[in-house]
């Protein structure tokens, strides 16, 4: 059987950067649970949030301002302050599940920023990152994801770091 591959995947390998694919139900829509799926501590997981600046005047989503994608690990969540004065805007929100689905043209559960490469979007990587040698992200699609180096990622979806996700594990169910 031929192996299916995604936008991810096929940049991933024209770059020449190895990684390891992970399958798992695509029933499962969040990084916690393809960690807990997939034997893999939470830490190394990363969730990537569709985040929107907000229009202060309106206190809705820029019209102006593109989305940008925020990559925080599983078991922690997003403090959009400390993202939206990292990013240099007053606010920003996270996008509902429709709408980052419609941003995006991806399903929750199977955004990725290497399948966004060329859509415009501006990446965030957390700084928990850092301490980390390989990461997990979507692979573009409910059900797979990719297992690469840190390095590897960052450099190919030229993420930029910032602190967006600080102190410990997040509570439980939340995110």
């Amino acid at each position: 059987m031929k192996e299916i591959k995604t936008l991810a995947m096929r940049l991933l390998d024209g770059q020449g950067v190895s990684y390891r694919t992970i399958v798992f139900p695509d029933t499962i829509h969040d990084a916690l649970g393809v960690a807990e799926y997939a034997g893999l501590p939470p830490r190394t997981v990363y969730k990537t949030l569709v985040v929107q600046v907000v229009d202060t005047a309106t206190g809705q989503p820029s019209r102006t301002a593109k989305p940008c994608l925020v990559l925080v690990p599983a078991d922690r969540a997003l403090d959009l302050k400390l993202a939206a004065r990292a990013i240099g805007v007053k606010k920003v929100q996270m996008a509902r599940q429709a709408e980052a689905e419609r941003l995006t043209g991806l399903k929750v559960g199977g955004i990725s920023p290497l399948a966004l490469l060329r859509r415009g979007f501006a990446i965030y990587l957390d700084e928990s990152a850092r301490r980390l040698d390989e990461i997990v992200v979507s692979a573009g699609q409910r059900g797979l994801n990719l297992q690469l180096r840190v390095e590897d990622l960052a450099r190919v979806v030229g993420a930029r770091w910032i602190d967006a996700s600080p102190g410990g594990p997040q509570p439980e169910g939340a995110g």
